[in-house]
């Protein structure tokens, strides 16, 4: 007996997002889309689509800071891959230079390896909204359901964008569909990283692999996860806009 499909095909996952990726941008007055081009799955994914959507009107923005060469020539070569045109900023100086007026301020604060570790992601979306008031393009972020469902991106850096084109995707459905897009096998097989710093990778950070992040996500009665159920709840404030205060009755 044939085993029946268990969901959509990776092509009508990529057909729809696609779609969805000019519906969006153009219903808001969009003519095309910039992303950050970090050389990992999730951004190439993200460009594949894009090359779709708005062929000849897709940008991808290389932003090292101070980061592993190997993540750019990953970059590039996703770039190649897309046909999608790329620029780069180095933001290794504005880093540095913000680090040190804010070390000046408060050694506490710049002795903080994650707090300054998530200047880096806020420099990006600087950048990349940038170039995005330049063109009339918008802003496409590359997190996936499993990141956005625990809290693992920096609110206002890789969280600040416009739309999110693979946020309903497990990481298991990015890899899948990563593979049928396309994208360089170098690209696919490293392990997942955001960048933060030398030797970073998200699933030692997370404490668990994507796989059980997965799991739990798609069965969450039936792989009960205490660590999981905590990041999500700890992650709350960063799914949700700003509050506004009521003003008193």
């Amino acid at each position: 007996m044939e085993s029946r499909p268990t969901g959509p095909s990776p092509e009508r996952i990529a057909t729809h997002l696609a779609g969805w990726i000019a519906d969006e941008v153009r219903d808001s007055g969009g003519r095309g889309v910039t992303f950050g081009l970090s050389g990992g799955i999730d951004s190439a994914v993200v460009a594949g689509l894009s090359a779709r959507a708005f062929p000849g009107h897709a940008l991808g923005v290389i932003m090292p800071c101070h980061s592993d060469p190997q993540d750019e020539a990953d970059a590039r070569l996703t770039a190649e891959a897309f046909a999608i045109d790329t620029v780069r900023v180095d933001l290794g100086r504005p880093y540095d230079a913000l680090l040190a007026e804010i070390a000046a301020a408060s050694a506490d604060v710049a002795e903080d390896r994650m707090a300054c570790a998530n200047i880096k992601p806020r420099l990006r979306m600087t950048t990349l909204y940038a170039f995005a008031n330049l063109l009339g393009y918008r802003v496409l972020g590359t997190g996936n359901r499993s990141e956005l469902a625990i809290g693992y991106f920096t609110k206002y850096g890789d969280g600040g964008v416009d739309f999110l084109p693979i946020g309903s995707l497990t990481k298991t459905q990015v890899r899948a569909l990563a593979e049928h897009l396309g994208v360089p096998r170098p690209v696919i097989d490293k392990p997942p990283s955001a960048g933060l710093w030398a030797g970073q990778t998200d699933e030692h950070e997370m404490g668990l692999t994507y796989e059980e992040l997965d799991a739990c996500l798609v069965d969450p009665e039936g792989q009960a996860n205490e660590r999981v159920d905590a990041l999500v709840a700890g992650a709350r404030h960063k799914r949700e806009l700003p509050k506004v205060a009521p003003l008193p009755d």
